[in-house]
Parts: C-alpha cells; sequence; structure tokens
C-alpha cells in the first residue's frame, strides 16, 4: 500500500544531494535511538569485540551471527586469547558461519592488536588481515569515533533511493562516502549503525520497502515519484558454475575419516573424502575396498559456484594413510567440517 505523502517532499529541484543528506541525518538518528535492534555486539563494546563482529558478519545474516558471536568471545574474550589459539581451534569455534579465510584474518589481525596495540587512525585499521574500506569504516566509526563512512549494500541501496540515483550501484560507492564523509555527525557509531539498521529492517532489499516506517518518508526522492522499487540499479549477474562431487563418510571401527583441502574452496579446512563424479568415483570407490551403509544427495550454493553432490556412507576395509582416522566425538569437538558437508554430518551421529 503507498503512503501519504508529506507536503514537505524533496523534490530533485530542491537543492543539492548533500543538503538533502544533511537533512536526513538528525532524521535517521532519532530514529535509531528508539528503533535499535538489541545485538550482542552493541553491549560493551570494545575495538576487539568490534573487529570480532564487522568480520563476522561480513557476507553473512545478523541472526546467523548472534549465537556464534557470543560463544565465540567466551572462548577468545580478548585478543590474547585469540592470538594465542592454535588455527583448528578458531576453525572449529568458526563453524557454521562459512567463509573461513574470515576466521583465519581475524586470528591474524589480533596477532597485530596484541603484538602492537590497537589502531587510531582509518589506514591503521585497514591495515589489518581481512578488513577491507566498509569494514574499516564501520570499525572505525563504531569503535573509535572516527568520521569515516562504511558504505555496504544496505548504504548503497538507501542512498539511490534517497537521491533516485540511476546510476548502477556499484559504480557511486565513492560518491556516496565523500557525501556522508561530510555531513557526519559527532554520534558516529549511531549513524553508521542507523544506515545499516535502516536497510537491513525498513529500506529491505527484496520485495516493497516499508517506506511508511521510513525516517525520511518525506525526503526519499524515490518515493517521492512513487519508484521506490526501481532502485537501486543492479549490474547483471554472474551465471554460477555448477561442479559436481561425490562425497565419502568413510567407517572403520569407531573411527571416520577426515581430510584437509589443499588448494581451492575451503582450502585448509577439515572435510570429508570427496572425488569430482565420475569417473574418480569407481577409481576411489576399488581402491578403499568400500561396502555402501547409505546414499543421499545435496547441495551448497557459495557466491559463484554450486556444488550437487552425492554423499556415500560406507565402511572402509581398512584405515588408509592418506586420510586423518579420528571419532565422532573429537570431530564434534576439534575439527570444524564446513557447513557445504552438514548435510552428510548427521551419519556420524550413531557414534
Amino acid at each position: 500500500m503507498k503512503t501519504e505523502r508529506s507536503s514537505d517532499s524533496f523534490s530533485p529541484s530542491e537543492g543539492s544531494e548533500r543538503l538533502l543528506l544533511q537533512r536526513a541525518v538528525p532524521l535517521l538518528l532519532a530514529w535509531f535511538k528508539g528503533h535499535k535492534r538489541d545485538l550482542p555486539w552493541r553491549h560493551g563494546r570494545t575495538f576487539y569485540t568490534t573487529l570480532v563482529a564487522e568480520l563476522m558478519l561480513q557476507q553473512t545474516r545478523v541472526e546467523a551471527v548472534k549465537e556464534k558471536y557470543v560463544a565465540f568471545l567466551e572462548k577468545f574474550p580478548t585478543e590474547r586469547e585469540l592470538a594465542l589459539a592454535s588455527e583448528d581451534e578458531v576453525l572449529k569455534a568458526w563453524e557454521g558461519l562459512g567463509y573461513y579465510t574470515r576466521a583465519r584474518n581475524l586470528k591474524r589481525a589480533a596477532e597485530t592488536l596484541f603484538e602492537r596495540g590497537t589502531p587510531r587512525t582509518w589506514e591503521g585499521v585497514k591495515a589489518l588481515a581481512g578488513v577491507g574500506d566498509y569494514t574499516a569504516g564501520a570499525i572505525s566509526s563504531i569503535a573509535l569515533g572516527l568520521k569515516e563512512p562504511a558504505v555496504d549494500g544496505n548504504v548503497l541501496r538507501i542512498l539511490t533511493r534517497l537521491f533516485a540515483d540511476g546510476s548502477a550501484a556499484d559504480t557511486v560507492k565513492k560518491k556516496f562516502s565523500d557525501l556522508l564523509r561530510e555531513v557526519y555527525p559527532d554520534e558516529t557509531a549511531d549513524f553508521c549503525e542507523g544506515l545499516m539498521e535502516l536497510g537491513a529492517t525498513v529500506c529491505v532489499p527484496n520485495g516493497a520497502p516499508l517506506c511508511g516506517e521510513c525516517p525520511w518518508n518525506a525526503l526519499c526522492r524515490a518515493h517521492g515519484s512513487g519508484e521506490e522499487e526501481r532502485y537501486p540499479v543492479r549490474a547483471e549477474k554472474r551465471e554460477r558454475r555448477v561442479e559436481h562431487l561425490d562425497v565419502f563418510v568413510l567407517k572403520n571401527g569407531g573411527a571416520y575419516a577426515l581430510k584437509k583441502r589443499e588448494s581451492g574452496l575451503l582450502k585448509g579446512l577439515w572435510e570429508f573424502p570427496n572425488v569430482p563424479s565420475a569417473p574418480r568415483t569407481a577409481e576411489f570407490w576399488e581402491g578403499h575396498g568400500l561396502s555402501l551403509l547409505a546414499l543421499r544427495t545435496a547441495k551448497h550454493v557459495f557466491t559463484h559456484v554450486e556444488w550437487r553432490m552425492t554423499g556415500y556412507f560406507a565402511e572402509a576395509a581398512t584405515r588408509g594413510g592418506e586420510f586423518l582416522w579420528t571419532t565422532a566425538a573429537e570431530i564434534e569437538e576439534k575439527y570444524a567440517i564446513p557447513s557445504a558437508f552438514r548435510a552428510f554430518s548427521d551419519w556420524l551421529k550413531g557414534d
């Protein structure tokens, strides 16, 4: 349903985008104070906890991060504990969040903090492992009080709608960053998180934005023209590549086989043995003397690749030396199995 438009609506002829954004800032701050969600990283905030939250939230939904964030900080409450932990411990604590390179980067960043202390500039934050322009802006404004913008997909979306900017969203990041830097208020954390909150809960990406609940309702040019859903203009998506994979959950006595992935996606993580689908499957089957116990199919979607998997639960005649053989309890406690293989993990639950 279309909401009534205010007589105070801001048409494209009424001034510059900078002036429009200046008018929008206090409205957003007031809205955020009354509407912000109660999220665990908004309590007891330090530079380190902000770093943990921002790296976890990269390419991951808030709901998926909340419990993991709390559990991760219980295990690694400061940069010291994280810096001194083993990589396997860190990956296990990260299990289920995916994009495991972020976990390795977070550990490297913690090592830098432990050795050199907390950076005080945007450039110092950006130099930490795993921190790009957006994350550096978010951490700088939230944890250090610096007037540094953090322009992600949410911010691009709400500003293209506010300005009714028909440019492709990925071409205006610098323009929007410069505009935001000019109008940044002293309440840097609230402003940064307010932009994120508006994009996540009101000016949503899929379906109709909730314009009736938006503090920028009267200013938004896209809303004023009734074309909210036209923006942002999106670049054409790359077609996702499909790969076929056969996955083997191998059992011998009370032990199961794992191997460390040596290259490509999920490099360095523990996984169930797997091979590209036929003809490698028959060779693997014969080489390990397997007896089939169960069979199922599953798929897992990465950003640009989709795995279509056939899973084989099988008894192995011997414990092949190329694998790590360990118990289900040890896998649960020590070894991070990527979510790509989660569809087959319940075969371990019998033990």
